[in-house]
């Protein structure tokens, strides 16, 4: 007699109630990752006006948070290398309501400058912290869902931002969006408080006993401890200075010694045979941010001053563009699953290269403009929802918090440079064709790094044996070699 075997159950059963749980807890996180990009930026004039704040210092309140984020990523997911996912997950929350709460109450622009600095750090951990524990957590044949799901947080935070906006600020003033803020961290705080600790995790590092150190190859030595100790300090006033009106004439030199510093310290970390992959991990997340941000940061600029848009017009486009990255971060998970997450990236990528021009050549027609920016968005911005489960995959379970925080946060200082290049090649062109040039010419080189696998492949040049894919794996992993 002939038996058969039982029908595989759809992907969203195979994800038990805890998973989902775990899951949620973590997508809040990105929710106020998304709400405090936009927040920023709506509230921007409000706080001018209060504090008196020049054009250069208010924009300094933006990109602030880039500031501290490549040190938050790395410490807060060094922590949850050797201590768990959970644990750094809720202390970058911490962090995170400590900034928002602060901002509230900020009484000039120093200190809301101060809270954003704590803003930015909690922002990072919260980053790789929620990101490993969702995807060491759900079964491996849907992490890239998992990846694609959790970053459409970010979009759908962007939206709320902006409706809330019209609801609070016009009444309540400005510092209410900030109080407001607090009732989701409230919320994911509460129910992180009984997760349950990231399954890879525990069956790789806990149950084995062990204590993974990430830093360890930056203190090896007390003359190698004082060096990082002082190139810390040199990386953090560099970006501070770059990003404050304190680095005026000095932004080329300040950005060459901050990115040396960063890159000092991709290479111990990386060690031997793995700071290849670091540092051209580093370069491709750069070119992804660089791609995509300028959209972000300008878009309303470009509205407004260029096609004459009304505050009205400008929200209902970036409704379409919200919704466009949410929708593409689904559509990426699904992808990613099916023919794996470098392949879906690159090919999206690729595909998204056909609606650059046409969403700037567009004048007097938003509704046309709306559905050319849904699908840019979407084949763009939205395919960054595979960037946790790229990123991921290739570094082990004992350093993948670390790693992950810290090269990913270090690459995002594309998006901070983004917007002034955006700016300065709009002093010789159309802003339009400036956002234009600037995002098709970065998305070309991010096709060109992921689709034929650069990291990965310099990765093996010096450690041939290295594991294609470490989030693929899931039994027990080799033991980390000291030269990691």
């Amino acid at each position: 007699m002939q038996t058969t075997s039982p029908p595989t159950p759809p992907w969203y059963r195979q994800v038990s109630r805890t998973q989902w749980k775990s899951f949620f807890a973590a997508w809040i996180g990105y929710v106020l990752d998304g709400f405090d990009f936009v927040l920023i930026t709506l509230v921007l004039t409000e706080i001018s006006d209060e504090f008196g704040l020049s054009t250069v210092q208010a924009a300094s309140l933006i990109s602030g948070a880039f500031i501290t984020r490549w040190l938050g990523g790395a410490v807060l997911g060094a922590i949850g290398d050797r201590y768990g996912r959970k644990l750094s997950m809720v202390l970058s929350i911490l962090l995170y309501s400590v900034g928002t709460f602060a901002c509230g109450f900020a009484w000039n622009y120093h200190s809301l400058f101060a809270a954003r600095l704590a803003i930015g750090m909690g922002m990072a951990g919260e980053y790789s912290a929620s990101a490993t524990y969702v995807m060491e957590s759900w079964p491996a044949a849907l992490r890239s869902r998992a990846s694609g799901f959790l970053i459409s947080g970010f979009s759908v935070g962007s939206v709320l931002a902006a409706q809330v906006y019209d609801w609070v600020v016009p009444s309540l003033g400005w510092r209410w969006m900030f109080y407001l803020g607090l009732i989701p961290i409230a919320i994911a705080l509460w129910m992180r408080r009984a997760l349950p600790e990231a399954e890879e995790w525990t069956e790789s590092v806990a149950e084995k006993g062990a204590k993974p150190n990430p830093f360890r190859p930056l203190f090896v030595t007390r003359g190698r401890a004082t060096v990082n100790t002082v190139l810390v300090v040199v990386a953090t006033v560099s970006l501070f200075l770059v990003f404050t009106p304190g680095g005026a004439g000095m932004v080329p030199v300040l950005s060459v010694v901050a990115g040396l510093s960063l890159a000092a310290f991709a290479v111990q970390l990386g060690g031997k045979r793995g700071w290849p992959l670091y540092l051209s991990m580093i370069v491709t997340l750069f070119f992804a941010f660089l791609y995509s941000w300028p959209i972000q940061a300008l878009l309303p600029t470009y509205l407004k001053t260029e096609l004459g848009y009304s505050t009205g017009q400008v929200t209902d486009v970036l409704y379409f563009a919200g919704f466009g990255t949410m929708a593409g971060c689904w559509a990426a998970g699904f992808l990613g699953d099916r023919i794996g997450a470098k392949k879906a990236y690159a090919l999206t990528l690729l595909a998204s290269l056909a609606f650059v021009y046409p969403v700037f050549a567009v004048q007097n027609n938003l509704l046309l403009l709306g559905i050319l920016l849904f699908l840019l968005q979407a084949t763009s911005f939205g395919i960054s929802g595979l960037l946790p489960r790229y990123i991921g995959g290739h570094f082990p379970t004992a350093s993948r918090g670390a790693a992950l925080g810290f090269t990913y946060n270090v690459g995002a200082l594309g998006g901070a440079v983004a917007p002034v290049l955006g700016a300065h090649l709009a002093s010789g062109m159309d802003l339009g064709q400036a956002l234009a040039v600037l995002t098709f010419a970065g998305t070309v080189i991010v096709v060109v790094l992921v689709g034929f696998d650069v990291p990965a492949r310099l990765n093996r040049l010096t450690d041939p044996d290295s594991t294609p894919d470490h989030l693929a794996v899931v039994t027990a992993e080799k033991p980390v070699r000291a030269d990691r």
